[in-house]
């Protein structure tokens, strides 16, 4: 379930044309950045136990936020998936009154955020519970946005009305999506890969009616505690700056209560192969073939991205895409991919093809995977990947938001400080060995789900 972040309409004049002076500085910004290859990341851990994580960039009046915190999907209570997300997008419903500050509602909120030209939200994946924050550095400007910041972070009300209003139009989105083939054959997949694990969870209108705006409350004051927050930075901030800055924004909540949480079980891996085939009235069938993957701290996360970028995620260059597609004629688009995480994400390979044609492409895709995990790449595959990734490295961090997706991304897997400085030769000391062992560790082509969606001979099992 997707939820956008709450955005700014109108800010005022002055505001606004200072923001697009600064929105048109930072892609230059960060392409300078990448072209030094060095980006300095500054880690500390303030008293509160919350750790900050800051790139600073002077050249651009502006300031990007992330706070993380471990109560994502995969933490929500049995029986009620996507609470996580539910409750931080429902934070924009309004705060309650604090001290001389009045409670807002919705609409007071909206506009507070739109007379400062800066934007407030949160949402949250499969791992982690997210909130961003985008301002001008300007400090009258900060100020009051950080202080806001602080209350629809700390201060939410939940209000039960807007929940009550805003959760037929999520049914109807629901019901509207279980009339695409897609999200069917995606739906049946998941189920196959991830069994009873978190990951494989999923929201209904069943479980939809079971959030109330008090499990909201509950969760709210459950999972956001400073002492757990992990806060990326990037902007026109000094180190002292941005430290004041991620203790208001953290000052409504608790600092204390920070406890090990339980260990989510591990994704399981698949004993056998399992195939499904699903009648579906479409004119393209849906083939997906997977696994789970790898967790995203695996020593093998290089060769495995260089390696799947070879076999299906390189687009046109990619070895499914020419044996599929190009040789064949047998789908417009192939693809493979890893979705790395906490713990094992699905390793995805997919296609659609015309139902006469799906068992032929299956196949197939069997066929190059099988080759692909026992021989690995070639040299040349390997050498055109390595220069096609390594020349592309200054697009991950051509705007200040990639940039800081960039830093979160480290700081939740507490990856190496160098991690952005150090990636290019990470890539570039690859060789074809390293990727045929790492493939030939993590997949198992002959135990993997496959779910055949619209084909001709499907059958509803």
């Amino acid at each position: 379930m997707n939820h956008a972040m709450f955005s700014i309409a109108s800010p005022p004049p002055v505001a606004r044309a200072a923001l697009r002076s600064a929105l048109a500085l930072a892609t230059g910004l960060c392409l300078a950045f990448a072209s030094y290859a060095a980006i300095p990341i500054s880690h500390w851990t303030q008293p509160s136990g919350a750790q900050v994580y800051l790139v600073e960039s002077p050249a651009i009046p502006m300031v990007d936020v992330q706070i993380d915190f471990d109560a994502g999907g995969r933490r929500d209570p049995r029986g009620k998936p996507g609470l996580a997300n539910l409750m931080a997008s429902s934070t924009a419903y309004g705060v309650k009154a604090r001290g001389a500050e009045p409670a807002m509602d919705e609409n007071a909120l909206s506009d507070a955020w739109a007379d400062l030209g800066a934007s407030f939200g949160g949402s949250a994946s499969a791992d982690r519970l997210g909130f961003s924050l985008r301002s001008l550095t300007y400090p009258d400007l900060l100020e009051k946005a950080t202080l806001l910041a602080a209350r629809q972070l700390g201060d939410a009300s939940f209000p039960e009305a807007p929940w009550l209003r805003d959760r037929p139009k999520l049914v109807a989105s629901l019901k509207e999506a279980n009339t695409r083939p897609a999200t069917l054959a995606g739906r049946a997949f998941a189920r196959a890969v991830y069994g009873d694990h978190p990951y494989g969870a999923e929201s209904t209108e069943e479980t939809l009616a079971r959030i109330s705006a008090a499990d909201m409350q509950a969760l709210h004051a459950q999972a956001l505690r400073a002492c757990s927050a992990k806060v990326s930075v990037v902007g026109a901030l000094s180190r002292a700056q941005a430290d004041a800055l991620v203790s208001k924004l953290l000052s409504h909540l608790p600092s204390t209560g920070c406890d090990a949480l339980p260990p989510v079980p591990e994704v399981a891996p698949l004993a056998a192969a399992h195939e499904e085939r699903i009648a579906f009235a479409s004119a393209q069938a849906h083939v997906l073939l997977g696994q789970p993957g790898y967790k995203r701290n695996d020593p093998d996360f290089f060769a495995l991205t260089v390696g799947n970028h070879i076999l299906g995620g390189g687009g046109f260059t990619a070895r499914l895409t020419e044996e599929v597609r190009e040789k064949r004629g047998l789908t417009y688009g192939v693809y493979s991919g890893f979705a790395p995480g906490l713990h094992a994400g699905a390793f995805t390979i997919g296609l659609q093809t015309r139902p006469d044609q799906a068992q032929q492409a299956l196949d197939l895709v069997r066929e190059v995977l099988a080759k692909f995990v026992a021989k690995g790449p070639t040299d040349l595959e390997l050498q055109a990947a390595k220069d096609n990734l390594i020349g592309g490295f200054a697009l991950r961090l051509d705007s200040n938001r990639k940039l800081l997706d960039n830093v979160a991304n480290i700081a939740w897997n507490n990856l190496p400080l160098d991690y952005l400085e150090t990636w290019t030769a990470q890539v570039q000391k690859l060789t074809v060995q390293d990727i045929r062992a790492a493939f030939s560790r993590k997949l198992q082509p002959e135990k993997m789900v496959t779910v055949v969606l619209g084909a001709e001979d499907a059958k509803l099992n």
